[in-house]
């Protein structure tokens, strides 16, 4: 296991990976072995092997007007499903996780026109035991009105909500359920996880990226059985005694029963143990029905 200034064990680099900067997500596909992530300047997903390394060029390009991509910087892989996920403000594009070239989504969930109050942000994470779909956003007209929320340290607004949605919706499309208000501490997720045994949403809690070190940073965890204006089931705050002060990205090794997270203050990867969220499951509702996602 990887230890303080520990170098990489590969690299992959240079002008034939097509990589390019802002893309604030990378994913791995297990089944497949192939590692994505998305080139948002280029509106493409690109697709390596997964032992790649150097000036590995990628084995697959998703490209092209068919597509509906545009400036997406992050993405979500469903090993067990075979698709690829992408956020887009109104809409998720879900695609086949062999696509290659110029591909319509085979699905692709989206808000109704005029605008019924909701839209995604960046943060994305599939939960394919549950079958439901989460993702951060924000909400306006009534539908704000009804889920109200506070932003106590009066930070960029925007990205304050996480979204909860049936992971083979089509079409327009309305949340299962809506995390947000003042007791959920939420006004500015960056990224987010799900750990599919279990049915916890985690995320990341940035605050502020355009401040040094923001205050009400976070790493908390929420069921996929959550409504409304719920604090976190756990929660790792930002501040010195947890080392943490600007947490960004987010992954889970259910192995060792740790979060991971990446600190864009201090340039690092962070370590937590967690054993609490990963030794249980999140309970239905009592009243639930037993096929209700």
């Amino acid at each position: 296991m990887s230890k303080g200034g520990e170098a990489p064990r590969r690299l992959i680099f240079g002008q034939a990976t097509l990589l390019s900067r802002t893309m604030h997500d990378i994913r791995y596909h297990e089944k497949r072995d192939e590692i994505l992530v998305t080139n948002p300047f280029a509106q493409a997903i690109l697709v390596f092997k997964g032992d790649a390394t150097a000036q590995a060029a990628p084995v697959r390009i998703i490209q092209g007007p068919k597509t509906l991509l545009s400036g997406d910087d992050t993405l979500e892989v469903d090993s067990i499903n075979d698709e690829i996920l992408i956020p887009q403000g109104g809409q998720i594009l879900v695609f086949q996780g062999g696509a290659n070239g110029d591909v319509a989504p085979i699905r692709r969930p989206r808000r109704a026109t005029p605008n019924p109050g909701w839209s995604t942000g960046n943060g994305i994470a599939v939960d394919n035991v549950h079958n439901v779909i989460a993702t951060d956003g924000s909400l306006s007209g009534d539908l704000a009105q009804k889920y109200p929320t506070a932003n106590p340290h009066n930070y960029p607004g925007g990205r304050n909500t996480i979204l909860i949605f049936d992971r083979l919706a089509d079409g327009e499309v309305m949340p299962l359920r809506i995390i947000r208000g003042a007791k959920t501490g939420i006004y500015a997720i960056r990224q987010m996880q799900i750990y599919p045994k279990g049915g916890w949403i985690v995320v990341s809690q940035i605050s502020d990226g355009g401040t040094a070190i923001p205050e009400g940073t976070f790493v908390g965890v929420w069921s996929i059985y959550d409504n409304g204006d719920v604090p976190p089931r756990w929660k790792i705050d930002g501040k010195p005694s947890n080392i943490m002060l600007k947490p960004r990205g987010v992954a889970l090794n259910p192995n060792h029963k740790e979060v991971l997270v990446s600190d864009m203050r201090l340039n690092a990867v962070l370590t937590f143990s967690l054993p609490e969220m990963f030794d249980q499951a999140a309970k239905r509702p009592a009243g639930m029905p037993a096929n209700a996602k």
